[in-house]
């Protein structure tokens, strides 16, 4: 698999986000620093769907010191969790 830039990290886990945990959560619009965690979009049932997305689509396995609110706050720390995490290229 190719390394992905933080750039298309966002956008897959934005639009994934949108489409699957948008409708039932009341919130409308997705941006960076939404908080998803505080606005109930990721309940504990979505960051499980969340990580499963993530290590089959994306190619990146969240170890479990790393699924903390800290992490999962908004769409901007789950992007730079999962972008340090990806595998990188050879040099």
């Amino acid at each position: 698999m190719t390394a992905l830039d933080r750039d298309a990290i966002y956008a897959k886990i934005s639009e994934y986000i949108q489409e699957q945990f948008l409708g039932d959560s009341g919130v409308s619009e997705l941006k960076p620093d939404t908080p998803l965690l505080e606005w109930g979009v990721l309940t504990s049932m979505n960051t499980s769907l969340l990580l499963s997305f993530i290590r089959n689509d994306l190619g990146v396995t969240v170890p479990p010191t790393h699924i903390t609110g800290k992490h999962f706050q908004t769409l901007t720390t789950i992007t730079d969790m999962v972008h340090e995490l990806a595998p990188q290229p050879a040099s």
